[in-house]
């Protein structure tokens, strides 16, 4: 396996606070199982109305396992709902279908009953879980119960050069499910560390797609920082049926730079929709949030700071809803700072308590330097022959060492796609001459 549960903690005097992971070593894994009826689903009988006749005003007319297919829920508590809507003449029969169903459409009533639902919220689509449920979830999965090894560093990391130094500072940071910072000179890979330390723990999680608070949508699932799983829903295993309300990804890395806003923290409320999107840190919540360039933000350093310093040490959030209410949830994520600039510059000690990890990213000796055009310059189309081996020998003496330049991670890989850019335009062989890496410093190194 690629991540080992950590042995268990001792159990503590007095209840965790609901919004605050457990330790679960050694648990079963969690598997959203699929409700029987409604109440199962915690989902009262208006909210499962409500999504049906905004569908059904949508689309015209659908059978009801359609209906339920596109609300996530079992098949027969639905159709049994839509029996008892069309005694109430809400709902009419405008065919058959297969296995006693029924092709549904609404009557006059029924319109104006889903147009008034369309006033509160335009939101159609899975049924939304509660957040106690998610809560559960976050407890069941949480980060913190995962130990990474070496070996898991190793994979993670395979297409990085990494030292056995760093990898034996990292290990225990990663393991600390806490946060870190990353901080040294631009270039030297801080990012590109932050981003593959998920990968260590190389599991799949299940998050739902919505959550209801307080009779509000909150949107949870997102395309552009979740990668989901795959699923067959023709399986004939029992743990391959799951709920269709929820979905599996793998653990989130998310990560956000200079566009970082404190209300990117917040619940971000569309006022046409009326559904609400998760903040940043719940959509990371038991994987990896990386705060890349930390302290360019638009925002004060401190002012982030200060909205996290109770999170991080209590391990739970509180957020606000529109409705004026606020809701506590975990905050179960390995936080990470990534900054060019010092840890101690940006934040009070108070802060740097913590964040009990700060790590810095050297400069890359001079053998590391040299083989890191030995690791990207295959990938590009360069050939490392003897002729590569001695223009790379040329390009430190004369444009590093000569010129007290300090070597970059990223300078290697930056360079040689100066030349194959320069070898594109021109027509000619991709290859690496002294020649070529005058032309690439010359371009690459004008103002540095």
């Amino acid at each position: 396996m690629s991540a080992t549960l950590a042995p268990p903690k001792p159990a503590s005097l007095s209840e965790p606070s609901i919004g605050m992971p457990v330790q679960t070593a050694g648990a079963t894994p969690f598997i959203p199982m699929p409700p029987r009826n409604f109440k199962e689903a915690g989902l009262d009988s208006g909210v499962v109305e409500a999504l049906i006749l905004k569908y059904l005003l949508g689309v015209g007319s659908a059978q009801g396992a359609r209906i339920a297919e596109e609300l996530c829920l079992p098949t027969q508590p639905v159709v049994d709902y839509l029996s008892l809507l069309k005694t109430q003449q809400i709902v009419v029969y405008v065919g058959t279908a297969h296995l006693d169903d029924f092709n549904y459409t609404l009557t006059d009533a029924g319109r104006d009953r889903a147009r008034r639902f369309m006033l509160e919220s335009l939101y159609v689509g899975p049924a939304p879980v509660t957040v106690e449920k998610y809560i559960e979830a976050i407890r069941a999965q949480t980060i913190t119960t995962l130990t990474a090894r070496k070996q898991d560093l190793e994979n993670a990391f395979s297409d990085l050069l990494v030292s056995t130094e760093m990898f034996d500072v990292l290990g225990p940071a990663i393991n600390s499910g806490r946060g870190m910072f990353l901080y040294g000179y631009p270039g030297n890979g801080k990012s590109s560390i932050a981003e593959r330390i998920t990968r260590c723990f190389g599991d799949n999680i299940y998050i739902p797609k919505c959550l209801i608070i307080d009779g509000m949508i909150m949107k949870v699932f997102d395309a552009a920082n979740h990668e989901e799983i795959p699923r067959r829903k023709d399986s004939i295993f029992k743990a391959d049926h799951i709920d269709d309300r929820w979905v599996q990804i793998r653990r989130p890395t998310i990560i956000v730079g200079g566009e970082l806003t404190m209300e990117s923290l917040e619940v971000q409320y569309n006022s046409t929709s009326k559904t609400c999107e998760a903040p940043v840190q719940l959509k990371s919540n038991c994987g990896t949030l990386v705060i890349d360039d930390f302290g360019r933000q638009r925002m004060k350093p401190i002012e982030l700071l200060n909205r996290w310093i109770v999170p991080l040490e209590k391990r739970f959030d509180f957020l606000n809803m529109p409705n004026g209410k606020k809701v506590q949830v975990p905050f179960d994520q390995l936080i990470i700072f990534s900054t060019n600039l010092e840890p101690k510059d940006l934040c009070d000690d108070a802060f740097l308590r913590r964040i009990p990890y700060k790590i810095n990213v050297p400069n890359p000796e001079e053998s590391e330097f040299r083989k890191l055009f030995e690791l990207v310059g295959p990938k590009m189309g360069f050939e490392m022959n003897a002729q590569t081996l001695a223009a790379i020998d040329y390009l430190v003496d004369a444009h590093y060492k000569k010129k007290d330049r300090p070597f970059r991670c990223c300078q290697p890989r930056d360079l040689l796609l100066q030349i194959r850019n320069r070898c594109l335009y021109t027509g000619k062989q991709l290859e690496v001459t002294s020649a070529l890496f005058d032309y690439a410093a010359s371009v690459y190194f004008t103002i540095m």
